[in-house]
């Protein structure tokens, strides 16, 4: 039995894995759980970032008007299933005006550092090409832009909920300037939230057809969930088919103290695209993880997911159901 380090949750979004299905990952029977019209501006509310508040729950929501603009917006639930979207998105304050410039705003993360009593905030920030965007608030009404991460350009900067040896840890995915044709993840070290350095690569893509679910390009997905194994991480991997990329799930362990170390990595995907929600949509056969609630009493992980970049699903597992899946199924 795999333990996770961290706290109770005792009202997650819950439902048990239906008798006789095989995966690791199951989805929410109500899936999408937030539609495209959940605000009036919107097209499309998507790859999205959620965490425990008070007694329910806040988060950061991608969501893309109907002018295709992208933005993001807080958002809060009693129970992580129905939310009420803020109609207005985030305005960052911060020191440096150069800074606060809008390009584009998208792909957002949340964590919790309990060190600080802070939420970070990390998205796709638009600044001469995408880098990383980094900001904090206490009450998701405020909300303080930092320094960004990175130079462009660069992709789903996701930070560690916790410091490792004395500093803030961040893995990420380079890219280019267009939609990435490659990607590996890479990670990154800080003693202050705004000089990044200590790089070290961590994972990259899977030639041939040993698992070719992930040979395009892979990259972070939510906060990395604390184990006594090591950092549990899911992540996106992408193929490029004749009709395009297909994203999926899957699922790493990190060294504890030195994550750049892969422990182990699953093989097979956890989920993919396979629901009407999913396949169809502005972006087809899309399935990207963006946030996970978890239970430290029961080992219950709720993944927050966005589905061919127009509407929001969750899907269930275990911390076991993870683990297990990567030891009979190593890559």
């Amino acid at each position: 039995m795999t333990k996770i380090i961290g706290k109770a949750l005792k009202n997650i979004p819950w439902q048990d894995k239906p008798e006789g299905y095989t995966m690791p990952v199951w989805r929410y029977t109500q899936n999408p759980i937030i539609g495209r019209r959940a605000i009036p501006s919107s097209n499309s509310i998507f790859n999205s970032a959620v965490v425990p508040f008070g007694d329910g729950f806040a988060g950061v929501f991608r969501c893309d008007s109907k002018s295709i603009s992208m933005d993001i917006f807080a958002g809060f639930s009693k129970d992580g299933i129905n939310w009420e979207i803020n109609h207005e998105p985030i305005k960052f304050v911060g020191e440096d005006e150069e800074i606060l410039k809008r390009e584009y705003r998208y792909d957002p993360r949340v964590c919790y550092v309990e060190e600080d009593g802070r939420y970070y905030i990390t998205w796709c920030n638009g600044y001469h090409g995408p880098t990383i965007g980094v900001a904090y608030t206490t009450d998701f009404k405020t909300f303080h832009q930092l320094e960004n991460a990175f130079l462009p350009y660069n992709r789903n900067g996701v930070l560690f909920p916790r410091k490792i040896n004395g500093n803030y840890a961040m893995v990420s995915r380079p890219s280019d300037t267009g939609h990435t044709p490659f990607g590996d993840i890479f990670f990154s070290q800080s003693p202050d939230l705004t000089y990044w350095g200590k790089h070290r690569f961590v994972m990259g893509t899977v030639p041939g057809d040993t698992s070719a679910w992930q040979i395009t390009k892979i990259g972070p997905g939510p906060t990395p969930i604390e184990t006594d194994e090591g950092w549990l991480m899911i992540y996106h991997g992408v193929i490029n088919t004749c009709n395009g990329f297909v994203y999926r799930m899957g699922c790493v362990l990190l060294d504890i103290d030195e994550p750049w170390k892969v422990i182990m990595r699953s093989k097979d995907y956890i989920l993919g695209p396979e629901e009407l929600y999913e396949c169809v949509g502005d972006v087809p056969n899309v399935t990207f993880p963006c946030a996970t609630l978890t239970d430290a009493e029961t080992g219950r992980i709720c993944i927050y997911y966005g589905c061919a970049d127009s509407v929001t699903g969750i899907a269930f597992t275990t911390v076991d159901e993870l683990i297990n899946h990567m030891k009979n199924n190593p890559l």
